[in-house]
């Protein structure tokens, strides 16, 4: 009977604390997780570095390497009217449309007037080896890809080259 009120005071005086004590190493986990010493990488506009793709496309890379396994983000400008040449890319490709209206086709036609026009804000998914063309409607347009390199862009009419004026192929 002694050792069972041993074991009472025991179990109402030990419980508390070892709860207690439980809640504060999760707590101190859960601090120590949401640290890091991990940078918060931030391209402002003006950090930008555009390089020229021809015709007035202009490209940039924000984040990663797309030439290397890993993700990666890209800008790209097209001026009014000028379009990439039908293509496709060996990795699925996600594009935001951050500024003007995106011209989007899928086939390879390169027939300016079987695009999508696509808005500020838009979004569209590029799926691997799906066939496509796009570029700037009639104020130009930039967008933003993501996708997981490495990257590869495989363009089927090369004598018309990489950008160009759209005009129907075939």
């Amino acid at each position: 009977d002694e050792q069972q009120t041993s074991l009472e005071l025991v179990m109402r005086y030990v419980k508390p604390i070892a709860i207690a004590a439980t809640l504060a190493a999760f707590m101190v986990t859960a601090a120590h997780a949401q640290t890091t010493d991990k940078p918060f990488p931030i391209v402002k506009p003006d950090d930008i570095a555009w390089k020229d793709a021809g015709k007035g496309v202009k490209i940039a890379v924000i984040s990663g390497d797309p030439s290397k396994p890993g993700p990666y983000v890209l800008r790209v400008y097209f001026p009014p009217g000028i379009m990439s040449a039908p293509h496709y890319h060996r990795e699925d490709r996600y594009i935001t449309v951050l500024q003007g209206t995106w011209k989007a086709g899928t086939d390879d036609s390169w027939d300016p007037q079987a695009t999508q026009p696509l808005s500020s804000g838009t979004y569209m998914q590029h799926p691997a080896g799906a066939i496509h063309y796009d570029g700037g409607g009639t104020e130009g347009a930039t967008v933003q890809i993501m996708g997981i390199g490495p990257s590869s862009t495989t363009f089927l009419f090369p004598q018309v080259g990489d950008f160009g004026e759209p005009r129907k192929l075939n």
